[in-house]
């Protein structure tokens, strides 16, 4: 048996034998290290940091699981605002403040500068009436602060700007002393002394994302680049570091005072507060909610809503316009703003190119749902339809963007969307937690008026309170 086993291995010598002397094996390849996960430092903010933006973080703080309070947020600005730490902040958002009930939208679009925006604002951020819009985009600093003077004028949301990050090596070494600072130094100018200016003109929060990002570049030692997919767009990296920096401005400081406070005013309902089924209410602002006490199990009686002694519906402003589609091969919408001399009616709006000339000017026919054909105009000329319920501006098709030359029989559509009911009902309402409200109104004129409510069997409905949103702006 061990002979038997023994043979095998002197086998084995007999080979190796002929190897002693063969070159060493190659070393192993040197693998580049595997890059670790980006975890961004915490960053602190000044102690004056929220008091712009302080109804809105009440809001969230105060929210409980016994009452927790609705919060709508809006995101502005062009392709920075629509990466992804805009989702990555509503996610921590949603996590520290799990009671509140927040709505959230990005209505960002991309390669659009302030003097586009300021345009598409009409329909985009006015109509959505958000508690908090949280905004950054490049541009022509006149309608930049334009745009921010409209928001004040059409609504009461809070305004949190955000300054721009560093985007090249000089940008460490900026001037930062507004004294120091003229529109020649556009960058540093921009961000040291538009902006912190523009904020504190227009009570808006505004959070110094330059002034950290260039502190945390400058302590680690790193480039601009190294949190960026290009010049200016952010990778995986820039998004973590820009969500860690605008985190701080969410502290919960619920126990200040803020002045937008009195933008927005809720008055509770008691059963004093009814005469015969009729409710007044004076109040000052462009719109009006009414809330529902929670509990109920049915359906409420309807109840007539009138303000000034008007259907809201018949009130001019409570329509409003749509963005509008795509362009022709682009990605940005087909018309910048679309207007009105007429009063509207809920439809949806058609625009169709039906002639394109050989300078690539064009001419299309416009048609609504329920008006019907209402005219025809060319795109550098300002077009009102027949029946005053469309007006295009020239220069509001926006091609400016398009990969080709429009064609014939392209469509733009849009619609007209009411904002107001002219009856309500208290709905049903069995989650006690939660606040069961309706706009009544809103879009009219910021300015005092009357509402009525008028319950059709006379019975009063369980509603508790109605909240009154009054600008702090008045339009001209």
């Amino acid at each position: 048996m061990l002979a038997s086993l023994a043979a095998p291995l002197m086998t084995q010598q007999t080979f190796a034998a002929p190897f002693e002397n063969a070159p060493p094996p190659a070393p192993a390849p040197v693998l580049a290290p595997v890059e670790q996960p980006f975890v961004p430092p915490q960053f602190s903010v000044p102690a004056t940091a929220g008091a712009g933006t302080l109804r809105t973080l009440r809001l969230l703080s105060t929210s409980t699981p016994q009452k927790r309070n609705r919060v709508r947020i809006l995101f502005y600005g062009q392709s920075i605002t629509e990466q992804e730490w805009s989702k990555m902040l509503t996610a921590d958002l949603r996590r520290r403040f799990p009671n509140a009930d927040i709505e959230v939208e990005n209505r960002a679009i991309g390669g659009f500068v302030s003097q586009l925006l300021v345009k598409t604002a009409v329909q985009d951020l006015y109509p959505f009436y958000p508690d908090l819009l949280i905004f950054h985009v490049y541009g022509s600093h006149i309608e930049y602060e334009n745009l921010i003077a409209n928001v004040r004028k059409h609504t009461t949301a809070e305004i949190l700007l955000g300054s721009d990050h560093p985007t090249n090596p000089s940008d460490l070494t900026e001037e930062t002393d507004p004294a120091k600072l003229s529109m020649a130094q556009w960058g540093a100018w921009w961000n040291h002394a538009f902006l912190p200016e523009t904020a504190k003109k227009y009570g808006a929060e505004l959070a110094d994302v330059r002034g950290a990002w260039k502190a945390y570049l400058t302590k680690e030692n790193r480039p601009p680049q190294d949190f960026l997919t290009d010049g200016v767009h952010l990778n995986a990296r820039g998004n973590a570091l820009m969500t860690a920096i605008l985190t701080p401005y969410f502290a919960t400081k619920a126990a200040m005072p803020a002045e937008s406070e009195k933008w927005v005013r809720t008055y509770p309902i008691k059963a004093s507060s009814w005469n015969r089924g009729r409710l007044k209410l004076n109040f000052s602002g462009n719109r009006v909610d009414v809330i529902a006490g929670n509990g109920q199990r049915v359906v409420g009686s309807p109840v007539d809503v009138s303000i000034d002694g008007q259907k809201p519906s018949k009130i001019a402003g409570t329509t409003h316009f749509t963005r509008s589609s795509i362009g022709y091969a682009t990605w940005v919408p087909a018309l910048l703003t679309i207007g009105a001399r007429a009063p509207l009616v809920p439809e949806t709006w058609t625009a169709t190119v039906t002639q394109v000339n050989a300078d690539k000017t064009f001419r299309y026919k416009v048609s609504g749902s329920a008006t019907g054909e209402d005219g025809e105009g060319q795109n550098d000329q300002d077009f009102v339809s027949r029946s005053g319920r469309v007006m295009i501006a020239k220069g509001d098709w926006f091609t400016e963007f398009s990969r080709e030359t429009i064609v014939v029989g392209f469509k733009a559509t849009w619609e007209a969307r009411r904002q107001s009911v002219d009856f309500y009902q208290t709905p049903l309402t069995p989650d006690k937690a939660g606040e069961y409200s309706t706009t009544l109104a809103q879009g009219f004129s910021n300015a005092p008026h009357t509402l009525e409510l008028v319950a059709r069997d006379g019975k009063r409905p369980n509603i508790t309170a109605i909240r009154v949103y009054e600008p702090p702006l008045k339009p001209q």
